[in-house]
């Protein structure tokens, strides 16, 4: 198989951008990469658009991509447009890997986009609420005509309280984590929320769904991020410095039930191509949509032992500079989350990681990454999971 390069990365500031529409931010994104790369439109030979809630929230449905990137001279392109709830992005970069490896192009552009955030707040919930089998909430009678929060933060709510009564996991390790990615967070200029938090302020935010407050669960936002995935051959004539995408490992919910889980298998998929272990990973990037999530996904990525996710946060391991720095970027919680737009994000920032490129939010002498999204409901499980795996 031909080697999967990254090539180039570019993102926009995560935020509510009421007065930019999803064409603006997924341009300025799609430039960024291009130019990181030194690369044109010439060098693009397929493009891949994750978006998950345009069709709901701004009434674009079938061909986001296409006009999303309509003035970027991308035209005549073969575009594949990747709805795939929070994986989205994960899945696209997945599919580019795919064409890569496969020799069908040499450049691949994939761009994630979101616009989420809507003066009406319920416009995003409604739409956040069709990542669930909405025939099956319906048959019910759990539909909820005009929904005051997203449905996940129930789940991930429901999750977490049962998590703590087995692992004995507190609500200030949860804040903990909250703080631990703000504080990236305001070292991020991208990122949605610049300031730091204390533990007190995320206990004492407003109470969401027991034991989550406020400040644990992932905002409402818009934005876009880009990366140029290329063949080894397209990076050399382009001069770029490489990093390699070693490993797209994608899974969906059990029909059976959630053991394993679709993270965990996604995880031994990634593994498994890249021929390496958890040990071996250096900086990640975590599906933290809410605080507890971050915890439990040490254990999901087998970073360590099941039921021991609060003691190996509590160790320090997951802080910036730490032996796995997890979610240097902020995370969902304090970079932000466009859903369709995190994954590629996650991958922008882990390029950079390796790159020596973050600055003050640099992981030391990082050498592999892993990028980890996990989006939609079916059961107990996620639907749709995708883990990447990066390197030197």
């Amino acid at each position: 198989m031909t080697a999967a390069i990254i090539g180039g990365v570019g993102m926009t500031q995560f935020g509510k951008h009421l007065s930019r529409s999803m064409h603006d931010l997924a341009s300025e994104a799609a430039r960024l990469a291009l130019r990181d790369a030194g690369a044109t439109t010439s060098d693009v030979d397929m493009v891949v658009f994750s978006n998950a809630a345009a069709g709901l929230v701004t009434g674009q449905e079938m061909i986001r991509g296409q006009t999303s990137l309509r003035d970027m001279g991308l035209g005549g392109l073969p575009y594949l447009n990747i709805e795939n709830a929070c994986a989205g992005g994960g899945t696209a970069v997945g599919v580019a890997q795919m064409a890569i490896a496969s020799g069908l192009a040499d450049g691949v552009l994939v761009v994630g986009a979101e616009k989420l955030a809507h003066e009406d707040k319920t416009v995003s919930f409604r739409a956040l609420a069709a990542a669930v089998d909405v025939t099956e909430n319906a048959s019910s009678g759990e539909a909820d005509v005009s929904p005051s929060r997203s449905v996940f933060m129930d789940i991930y709510a429901e999750k977490t309280r049962k998590y703590m009564a087995e692992s004995g996991a507190t609500r200030e390790d949860f804040a903990d984590v909250t703080v631990k990615n703000r504080a990236a967070a305001a070292l991020n200029p991208l990122a949605q929320f610049r300031e730091g938090v204390t533990r007190e302020e995320v206990l004492n935010s407003r109470l969401i769904c027991e034991p989550l407050t406020l400040l644990m669960c992932s905002p409402i936002g818009d934005g876009a991020a880009a990366i140029y995935v290329c063949s080894a051959k397209r990076a050399r004539q382009l001069g770029v410095r490489a990093v390699l995408l070693r490993a797209v490992g994608l899974a969906s919910a059990n029909d059976g039930g959630v053991a394993p889980s679709a993270v965990g298998r996604a995880a031994d998929i990634a593994y498994a191509q890249a021929g390496i272990g958890p040990e071996d990973i250096d900086v990640a990037e975590t599906h933290d949509a809410s605080s507890p999530a971050e915890i439990l996904s040490y254990e999901a990525l087998r970073f360590c032992k099941p039921l021991q996710g609060a003691a190996y946060f509590r160790s320090g391991a997951t802080k910036i500079g730490g032996r796995l720095s997890v979610n240097p970027s902020g995370g969902l919680v304090g970079r932000g989350h466009p859903v369709g737009a995190t994954g590629v994000a996650q991958i922008v920032e882990l390029a950079q990681q390796l790159r020596g490129q973050s600055g003050s939010r640099q992981r030391p002498n990082a050498r592999v990454a892993l990028a980890h999204v996990a989006g939609g409901q079916i059961a107990d499980d996620a639907a749709a999971a995708a883990i990447s795996i990066l390197s030197l």
